[in-house]
């Protein structure tokens, strides 16, 4: 049977008993390593620094636009330190009452309105028929559509003016709507095409199995699970005209069916500009886009991103 032998404390076998009156030592703390991808603190810092003064730069023209706004006269924005003594709102009551301010909202909301839900339906069904349906020819439509992204629009007015006269489309709303429709299809094709392509094919024969058309699938199955695709494309589109300037203003020639942007050009003549009423009459442009952002917001990141890892 073994035994052990138990040793006395400080014994030589222990090593050296610590000093009277002494305390041992800590041990030493293992190095702090950052993981692969972490950033140090100094980084992380100047990067919100950065992210901070671009958001600056950002607000700076839209606070600046809003407090010009509440000048009562034409030339506070050149004294804007003068405008805090006299913020008023009668800019924009002279903007909604004087003027013809809501026969522009109503033109320019028909206007974009029309071109975004029928620019998005075809750019929908042209993107989802390349996506899916191998037709002889589909490479070089899309390619066409993208060429023709390339003409700026001082190339494109004089043409579509020609053609507009000659359709007797001319200073009507189909005929701005038509023009739109031709510059706003080819781009969301493109960004539908894309989000489309990440749709699994095995839903359209699920589809086909349960009995549903072409069409059918599209409309019932398809294209609710596109509509992150969809809400972009929306987006892109009411945005892109509903400020948009120099079709409505070379093709709208009646003041009553002026847009917003081209009612917005009558404050400014020959020999003088009402920079205040301008001013007044851009914020409130800027709302009916804000609250069309707010509505979509959730869907953009998705959309903009749901093509990019498909090859």
């Amino acid at each position: 049977m073994s035994t052990t032998t138990e040793r006395p404390a400080g014994h030589p076998a222990d090593g050296p008993a610590p000093a009277a009156g002494t305390t041992a030592a800590p041990a030493a703390r293992p190095a702090k390593f950052r993981r692969r991808g972490e950033s140090s603190p100094l980084s992380r810092a100047l990067s919100h620094g950065v992210l901070i003064l671009a958001s600056l730069l950002a607000l700076f023209p839209v606070a600046w636009i809003l407090f010009v706004s509440l000048g009562p006269d034409k030339s506070d924005y050149l004294h804007p330190g003068q405008i805090l003594g006299k913020l008023t709102l009668s800019n924009y009551q002279h903007v909604l009452a004087d003027t013809d301010f809501f026969t522009w909202f109503g033109n320019a909301l028909l206007v974009s309105g029309v071109t975004t839900v029928f620019g998005v339906l075809v750019a929908a069904t042209t993107g989802y028929a390349v996506s899916r349906m191998k037709f002889p020819g589909h490479k070089p439509l899309m390619w066409s559509l993208l060429v023709t992204q390339m003409f700026p629009i001082a190339v494109l007015i004089v043409p579509m003016y020609t053609m507009l006269s000659e359709l007797d489309l001319l200073d009507s709303y189909a005929g701005l709507i038509l023009v739109y429709s031709t510059t706003t299809v080819p781009y969301c094709a493109w960004l539908l095409k894309g989000y489309f392509d990440t749709i699994p094919v095995e839903i359209d024969e699920a589809g086909r199995v349960d009995g549903l058309s072409p069409f059918g699938t599209f409309w019932r199955l398809v294209l609710p699970l596109a509509r992150p695709g969809l809400a972009v494309a929306a987006f892109y589109s009411f945005l892109t005209y509903w400020a948009e300037v120099p079709f409505a203003s070379t093709f709208m020639l009646s003041s009553d069916k002026y847009t917003l942007a081209v009612g917005l050009q009558t404050f400014v003549s020959e020999h003088d500009a009402q920079w205040n009423l301008m001013a007044a009459t851009a914020v409130l442009i800027a709302i009916p886009s804000a609250a069309f952002f707010y509505l979509v917001q959730r869907h953009l990141v998705t959309g903009l991103t749901a093509g990019a890892s498909k090859s």
